[in-house]
């Protein structure tokens, strides 16, 4: 395999990972936050944000305290102004009076007086610079190349002050930049990007190295997973390109509560962690901070675990670092179109379809008919697509062709997994061809099945029905493809799963090397993302570990363009299983079937109740697809934060909110009690808005 990764990115010299196919940490610089150390050979450390207002002390603390018992290894406080931050030097000095040695970290977002107050009492700063001496205002302006340079020289006289702070009292530091908080400056220049992000990051990052300070982390969050991931990338490549090697904070911003957000976490988080990117995680969820702590710890165990079998297997083929994806820019994997039924269609432009494995037994076919049928009845716009089903003996085809014949009507297509019991001699005595292309057959194979696997993908023609392939990538390389290619990839989709044999490939890196194998042999042939156990990285036996799972996997394939199907088999509950599919679909941005949120995660800032208004909010407007609502508890995250947001609901002032039409207030100070009705009527004026079902 060549570089073509590389060769497609002139302006990316260096890969942003090790591998694309196996987990291997990206060597950073150890950085020092206090009593706790980031990056180098440290693990992954765990960190979250209190919620409570930085002068309430007490609540602070007690806050604080909750937090570090729970695990949380490094607390961020808000310091808004300068007399939040003074507050911090009392906060610091009661966590040590209770034996708590967390390190603290102060989130500055517009005073510069706030941070050098601030450096006093904590033992990190987080900088945006997006807004840290610099202006966001939405300003069209042209910026010549001499303008260009004398606000920089502005910025350097501005952000020095804190710089040598910082240097002087041995206080670490993060540039963090916010996709929705880029100053006008960056954003004439670069545009509402990743590169925007990156280049805001390295221009503050330049001004500390110029200091000979490097105590810095770095971040880049976005509330768009996609763009979050290519952010990250960017920077690893160029701070490798610049001889950097500062650790990283991974997060994504504003994720919102519930389901949704660790679903979105997870896709982004994840992502990057597999690749062997990340030092320090934080999940921000619009609920108490201590429920951060959980999905973090679970995130960056998986990794560590990942981590720790990162040696390629000898000879596997599968051992550069790139690959024929683009990973700075998001484009679909191309595939050919392949026509189930009248009712559903597989690749090219078309949404990646839902299959939910059945889990009852196939002699129990009327309890099956039941469970599916009143689902489907239930069901708005989240219906099941495809069924799942497992046929280990000859008696389960006769179970099926009885299941078919009552849900024809209501399921768009049949996956029948086949076992090793099963051969083309029984399929032909079953006498399935009432079923055109309504019936995808897929069996797990190996390199001694290739002639085989032509044989059952003939079979497949004759009967109108689709063959997917599951064997492991090196397998297809070395006897299936090269046998199978001559018949055409028509009527053919690829699936693979993990084996115990390439524990050292991460479950997505499987399926990228897949990918590099289909290019050679069944060009454009639709990808199925299966989420199973054998495809998990450390299995639990419980719904929010596989919610994790299945994200990270599915997440980080559509993420880079890859499926055409997914299928969650990992999770035995109908109920769950659909809509965590359609949900980590949502979360990816690959298919949009409900209204999407952007709200904060809550801070000292907040002038709302931010997880009540959050949860009324999506109770009476979850039903709207396509359309993004923001919800931010202050104006600091308030319409840079809201990125790509269709509407924003934004605390102005105590029980007075502003609303948006995109980036643009359109009404001030509306009271708290009018705002949500308000909020309908703008989406109403502005024609998204649609009656509930």
């Amino acid at each position: 395999m060549d570089n073509s990764t590389q060769a497609k990115n002139p302006n990316h010299p260096h890969p942003y990972c090790i591998s694309r196919f196996y987990a291997q940490r990206i060597p950073t610089r150890e950085v020092r936050i206090g009593n706790t150390a980031v990056g180098g050979e440290n693990p992954i450390r765990i960190q979250s944000m209190t919620t409570t207002p930085t002068q309430d002390i007490q609540a602070t603390v007690k806050q604080s305290l909750a937090l570090a018992e729970a695990g949380c290894e490094i607390i961020r406080i808000t310091a808004p102004n300068k007399k939040a931050a003074q507050a911090l030097g009392p906060i610091a000095q009661a966590l040590k009076d209770a034996q708590c040695h967390v390190p603290l970290v102060a989130d500055i977002h517009f005073l510069p007086s706030a941070a050098m107050e601030a450096a006093k009492h904590v033992d990190k700063v987080r900088i945006n610079p997006g807004n840290y001496a610099d202006n966001k205002k939405f300003a069209v302006k042209e910026y010549t190349d001499s303008d260009y340079a004398e606000e920089l020289e502005r910025i350097h006289e501005a952000f020095t002050p804190i710089v040598l702070r910082c240097k002087e009292l041995g206080r670490a530091m993060r540039i963090g930049t916010n996709h929705g908080s880029l100053s006008d400056r960056i954003m004439n220049r670069y545009g509402d990007t990743p590169l925007g992000m990156v280049e805001s990051a390295l221009e503050f990052i330049r001004i500390a190295e110029s200091h000979n300070y490097h105590d810095i982390c770095l971040s880049l969050k976005a509330s768009n997973p996609k763009v979050m991931i290519e952010a990250y990338r960017l920077a690893v490549s160029k701070m490798q390109t610049h001889g950097m090697n500062y650790p990283l904070h991974l997060g994504v911003t504003e994720a919102g509560d519930g389901e949704d957000a660790r679903i979105k976490s997870a896709i982004g988080i994840g992502t990057l962690l597999n690749d062997g990117i990340g030092d320090t995680i934080r999940v921000s969820l619009t609920e108490d901070p201590v429920h951060e702590i959980p999905v973090a710890q679970s995130l960056a165990q998986k990794a560590m675990q990942l981590w720790a079998h990162n040696s390629p297997k000898a000879g596997s083929g599968f051992d550069q670092g790139t690959d024929q994806i683009d990973p700075y820019s998001f484009t679909r994997n191309p595939t050919q179109v392949i026509e189930l039924n009248t009712a559903c269609t597989i690749g090219a432009t078309h949404p990646p379809r839902i299959v939910i494995k059945a889990r009852h037994p196939l002699e129990d076919y009327a309890t099956l008919i039941q469970t599916i049928c009143k689902h489907q009845i239930q069901a708005k716009e989240n219906k099941l697509e495809g069924l799942l089903l497992d046929i280990h003996t000859p008696a389960d085809l006769e179970h099926f062709a009885k299941l078919y014949e009552a849900l024809q009507s209501v399921i768009p297509f049949f996956v029948l997994d086949l076992s090793s019991e099963i051969d083309l001699e029984h399929l032909e005595n079953a006498q399935l061809s009432t079923a055109p292309k309504s019936l995808i057959f897929t069996q797990k194979l190996d390199k001694t099945d290739a002639h085989y696997a032509t044989q059952l993908l003939q079979y497949c023609r004759d009967q109108q029905s689709i063959f997917a392939l599951n064997a492991h990538p090196q397998d297809i390389e070395d006897a299936i493809g090269p046998i199978l290619s001559k018949m055409g990839p028509e009527n053919l989709i690829l699936t693979t799963e993990a084996e115990e044999s390439a524990q050292s490939i991460h479950p997505a890196g499987q399926y990228r090397a897949l990918l590099e194998t289909a290019k050679t042999h069944f060009p454009n042939a639709p990808i199925w993302i299966r989420n199973t156990h054998a495809n998990s990285i450390a299995p639990e036996n419980y719904f929010s570990d596989r919610l994790l799972e299945s994200s990270i996997l599915s997440g980080n394939l559509l993420c880079d363009g890859i499926g055409d199907l997914i299928s969650i088999e990992n999770e035995p509950n109908l109920e769950q299983a659909i809509p965590l599919a359609y949900n980590i679909l949502q979360g990816a941005r690959a298919r949009i079937t409900k209204t999407e949120f952007v709200a904060c995660p809550s801070c000292g800032r907040t002038l709302f109740d931010l997880q009540s208004v959050t949860q009324t909010i999506r109770a009476k407007t979850d039903h709207l697809k396509g359309v993004t609502i923001a919800i931010m508890g202050c104006i600091v995250n308030g319409p840079g934060e809201m990125a790509d947001a269709d509407f924003g609901y934004v605390g102005g002032a105590p029980d007075k909110i502003n609303l948006y039409i995109g980036k643009t207030c359109v009404e001030y100070n509306v009271p708290a009690d009018q705002a949500l009705d308000r909020l309908i009527a703008l989406i109403k004026q502005e024609g998204k808005w649609v009656d509930p079902v």
